[in-house]
């Protein structure tokens, strides 16, 4: 009978181990992983200085570091940070960009691009 018991309590003892989930803090927004793809960026990725500023505008800042360049972007709906980086010893062209909303909250990437081409009127 002891040995029939046995699991059990030790099934009951272990439950008293288990961790109630967290709760997000009130004010905070909970974490989002934003995804690192690149559907719906197909029209910055692989561009040149020139074809993004006619594509998004002027740059609000412009950032040189040896040969790699960022280009920062604003509206009213992101700041979008695109990373131009020479491709074979040729013209600098986008391989990376992140992207934010004015307050810092994350935002999508290809939403991001997708505001720029609405305010734009594309």
């Amino acid at each position: 009978m002891i040995r029939l018991l046995a699991p059990l309590a030790l099934s009951l003892a272990m439950a008293g181990c288990a961790s109630t989930p967290a709760t997000p803090r009130p004010g905070r927004a909970p974490f989002v992983p934003i995804p690192t793809g690149t559907a719906g960026l197909q029209g910055v990725m692989g561009r040149n200085s020139g074809q993004l500023t006619a594509l998004l505008g002027q740059p609000v800042a412009d950032v040189r570091e040896g040969a790699a360049r960022k280009l920062q972007f604003r509206s009213g709906t992101c700041v979008l940070d695109t990373y131009l980086y020479p491709r074979n010893g040729g013209e600098p062209v986008v391989t990376y960009l992140d992207a934010r909303q004015p307050d810092g909250s994350p935002i999508d990437r290809a939403s991001c691009v997708a505001a720029f081409s609405i305010r734009r009127g594309g």
